[in-house]
Formats: structure tokens, sequence, C-alpha cells
């Protein structure tokens, strides 16, 4: 009796583009990306592309939808026994970990958002919605009023850790930690003040 072959599990075609667009945003740059160069990086037509995504941005909003699933199965369930602060500064560093994967594309990402303030303002619900998730893998509070401070108030770290990290070119990301630890420690602080923790 033949030996039945397992069968290859076909590529998400959404993580499959996505993956065409960091190659081609750390080899040229993302002000040279386009939707007709991504097409053919990911060997698909125009048309499928436009099946799965609006623009570029669609596309990194998309992967960051995937780093938020890898940081979760990562972290697993909240550590009960940590204070707010450490579950938090484990979990923004194992995602400053992911984001290293594809560090040169999202370096160019950031400086060249950064001459396009509209596009800031346009991504800032997607960060709010990726941090909404740390938080509840943190198991802090999200809904309401307190929620939305939550949110804001780690969504400010995250931005303000993340220009220590585009600079950062340690192994261990050692410059990161720092900042990220002393940008948790201003937030705790105003939240103490606030009456938020």
């Amino acid at each position: 009796m033949a030996t039945r072959k397992p069968q290859k599990s076909k590529e998400n075609p959404k993580e499959r583009i996505v993956n065409a667009a960091l190659a081609l945003t750390a080899r040229d740059g993302w002000e040279a990306l386009t939707m007709e160069k991504i097409a053919r990086q990911a060997k698909i037509s125009l048309a499928t592309l436009r099946e799965f995504f609006d623009d570029r941005y669609d596309i990194l909003a998309c992967y960051a939808r995937m780093v938020d699933q890898k940081v979760l199965d990562a972290v697993g369930e909240t550590d009960k026994d940590a204070s707010r602060r450490d579950r938090l500064f484990d979990i923004l560093m194992e995602r400053f970990d992911i984001l290293n994967e594809n560090r040169e594309a999202l370096v160019s990402v950031i400086e060249d958002i950064k001459c396009e303030p509209h596009q800031i303002v346009t991504n800032l619900p997607y960060l709010a919605r990726s941090m909404g998730w740390m938080l509840e893998a943190a198991g802090i509070e999200t809904a309401g009023l307190r929620g939305a401070a939550h949110i804001a108030a780690l969504s400010a770290v995250y931005i303000a850790t993340i220009k220590t990290w585009t600079n950062d070119d340690s192994l261990d990301l050692s410059k990161t930690m720092a900042a990220l630890d002393r940008n948790l420690g201003h937030a705790e602080k105003c939240a103490g003040i606030l009456g938020l923790i």
C-alpha cells in the first residue's frame, strides 16, 4: 500500500502579500513602494491584490494585526503576581522583539511617515486598537473612560519608545528596554496623579 505524502499547507495570501511588501520596503524604502510592485513580488495579479487590500497603509494595518496575534500567542496567560508595569514591560518588549524581525522595513516606514502628518493621524486608530490588545493581555481595563485613558497612555509610551527602538542597534535591544522602563515609569506616575491606578 502506497504511503500518502502529506499535503503542503497553502500559504495565507494576506501573509504572503504583507511579506512581499516588507521585503520590498527593506530593499527600496517605503516611499518607493507601489501596489503594482507588491503584486509582482507576491506573484499575484493586481486584481487579486485589490481583493485583499485597499492600499499600502491597509497592508501595514494587516501587519500590525499579525504582530498583535504573535504577541498574544507568545505571552499567553497573564501573570497575576507581577505588577502592571512589569506585565506591560514584558508584553511590549515581546512586541519590539517581533518588530525587530522586519527592522529595516519598519524603520523606513517610520522615517517616511514622519513627513506625512495626515498619515500619522489616520493610523492612530490602528495603534490604539493594538495597544488595547496589549492592555487586555496584561489584564488591564480597556472599557469606558478609564480604559480609554489607559489606551491613550500606553499609546504615548509606545510612540516614545519606538523612537529609541529605531536607533537601537544593540543585539539585546538594551536601549529600547531602558527607554521602555523609563517611559512606563512616567506613565505610572501620571496615572497615579490622575487616580487611574
